[in-house]
């Protein structure tokens, strides 16, 4: 079966034409899963595109006729819209991440400027990025 990267190509450009997020983004995967995690963070797994890949590919027939078949079928059902989205803003999470620089997960990223790596706790690193912020403020006050 023919990959296409060019699928993720116009989620990667919705994401290069957005201002930098102002706010608490959280970075994971579905197997680190973070805790204490603000209301109005955004929370990436960025494994979900696979994840969501492979669900839409489960049970496709290897006939190639009997595949477009069941494709065709499936892109009918009800449920196909959602999906649909729920594969476009998984991939457009991965690509923020990428975007970043994100090196590995779980990280919290604040305004797209501070990051914290390695910490489940979302408070906790927090409190680390805001200890950080008036440490660097107090050293820039004469």
């Amino acid at each position: 079966m023919a990959r296409h990267p060019t699928r993720w190509l116009i989620p990667l450009l919705s994401i290069l034409a957005l201002p930098a997020w102002a706010g608490v983004e959280v970075f994971t995967t579905a197997g680190q899963p973070v805790v204490n995690v603000p209301s109005d963070a955004a929370v990436v797994e960025i494994d979900a595109p696979a994840r969501l890949d492979a669900q839409l590919s489960e049970g496709i027939p290897a006939n190639r006729d009997q595949a477009r078949q069941e494709a065709l079928r499936r892109l009918k059902a009800p449920d196909w819209q959602a999906k649909r989205q729920a594969l476009k803003e998984a991939a457009m999470g991965t690509a923020r991440a990428w975007m970043i620089g994100i090196k590995k997960v779980p990280a919290v990223v604040v305004d797209s400027r501070y990051v914290v790596y390695g910490e489940a706790d979302v408070s906790q690193a927090l409190e680390q990025i805001e200890a950080y912020q008036q440490e660097t403020q107090q050293e820039a006050s004469p």
